[in-house]
C-alpha cells in the first residue's frame, strides 16, 4: 500500500511489484550452477551467486538448497562457506551428513573445513 500524503490514509500502489529475490529464475539460476560444481571440488555460497548473475544475495543460496527434496540430485553438499567451514554446526545431523557426501567424492576435510585446494577457481 502507499500513503496518501494529503489525508494519511493508504490506498493501493500503482508501482510494479519488485520480484523476491529467492524467485523462481532466483532458483533455477542456482540450481544450475550447483549441478555444474565439478565432482570433488566445492564452491562458496558467494561464487555460486556471482556464477550464477545473483552478486550479493549468498545468504539465500542456503535458503534454496534447503527446500530441495531429499533424493534431487543436485550435489548440495559441494556448496560451503568462503572459509571452508561447512553451513551445519559441527556434529549436527546435517554436518556429518554434508562431511560424509564431501568424503566420498575425495575432499578431505582438515578439522571442520574444506581445504582451498578443493575450490573451484
Amino acid at each position: 500500500m502507499k500513503q496518501d500524503t494529503g489525508t494519511g490514509s493508504t490506498m493501493p500502489s500503482t508501482e510494479p511489484r519488485r520480484r523476491t529475490v529467492v524467485s523462481q529464475d532466483f532458483q533455477a539460476a542456482i540450481l544450475a550452477t550447483v549441478s555444474a560444481i565439478p565432482h570433488g571440488r566445492v564452491m562458496s555460497y558467494g561464487a555460486v551467486c556471482r556464477q550464477a548473475g545473483f552478486t550479493g544475495y549468498a545468504r539465500h543460496v542456503g535458503r534454496v538448497l534447503g527446500q530441495l527434496p531429499a533424493g534431487s540430485g543436485i550435489p548440495w553438499q559441494r556448496v560451503v562457506r568462503a572459509d571452508g567451514h561447512l553451513g551445519f554446526a559441527p556434529d549436527s545431523a546435517a554436518f556429518l551428513r554434508q562431511a560424509g557426501a564431501l568424503q566420498e567424492e575425495g575432499i578431505a576435510l582438515s578439522g571442520t573445513r574444506v581445504p582451498a585446494r578443493y575450490f573451484v577457481s
